[in-house]
């Protein structure tokens, strides 16, 4: 989940366009529109949610790592403290930066590992992160997943939150299940799989079901 960048605007639908055609406020709206009947109590109580997204490129794929399996509040203190230790966070000055420098900012060795990995991608012209806007999700995940640390979740937020693709759904994210969990009245949070095949309703929409989710998750409880 994220705040932030431009919007992008297209008013096709997804079953008009590839899917690479992006999110925008007004085809969000569409999704909305769309899903209202399936989940007619979510909107109806909290509204639609936020276009919630981030701008592409390497420093949103750096923080999405650090959103790994922690809190947003800390990824977000690390974050704010390797931007101090390192004056902007790009693919030089990750790559240059050594693994102690990037664990005094907050990181484990395993994400200061994981981010000097993508750095040298990207430094080294093995990854071409612009040109990940004009690949399918598939590709962008191949892609993305080829390097360490970089696994379905992590692709998942970066197509959902970056690119905006419209059918995206977060694979194994917990606020997401607690959300559904509030919303189906289930007895048990719900694992992965179930979370997922509960979303193929949800398709081709499942970028936007999962904000209407997140929207009720973080809205104040009636």
């Amino acid at each position: 989940m994220g705040h932030g960048g431009n919007l992008y605007w297209a008013v096709e639908s997804p079953s008009h366009v590839a899917d690479v055609a992006p999110l925008s406020a007004r085809s969000l709206l569409r999704g909305v529109s769309d899903l209202t009947a399936r989940l007619a109590s979510v909107v109806d109580r909290h509204g639609p949610p936020p276009l919630w997204g981030r701008r592409p490129g390497f420093a949103t794929l750096v923080r999405i790592i650090l959103e790994q399996q922690v809190s947003l509040a800390s990824a977000r203190a690390v974050y704010g403290r390797l931007c101090v230790a390192t004056g902007r966070v790009t693919p030089h000055a990750i790559a240059s930066a050594s693994t102690e420098r990037l664990r005094r900012s907050g990181l484990t060795r395993q994400k200061a590992a994981y981010c000097r990995a993508l750095a040298g991608a990207v430094v080294e012209g093995r990854l071409d992160l612009a040109a990940l806007a004009r690949q399918d999700d598939k590709s962008v995940g191949a892609a993305l997943q080829a390097y360490p640390g970089i696994g379905p979740w992590t692709t998942d937020i970066y197509l959902l939150m970056a690119l905006r693709r419209p059918d995206v759904w977060p694979r194994g994210d917990l606020a997401l299940a607690k959300a559904a969990q509030r919303v189906k009245l289930l007895r048990r949070l719900p694992d992965a799989r179930q979370l997922a095949a509960m979303a193929e309703a949800w398709a081709p929409w499942r970028a936007v079901a999962a904000r209407i989710l997140w929207h009720a998750y973080l809205s104040p409880r009636p």
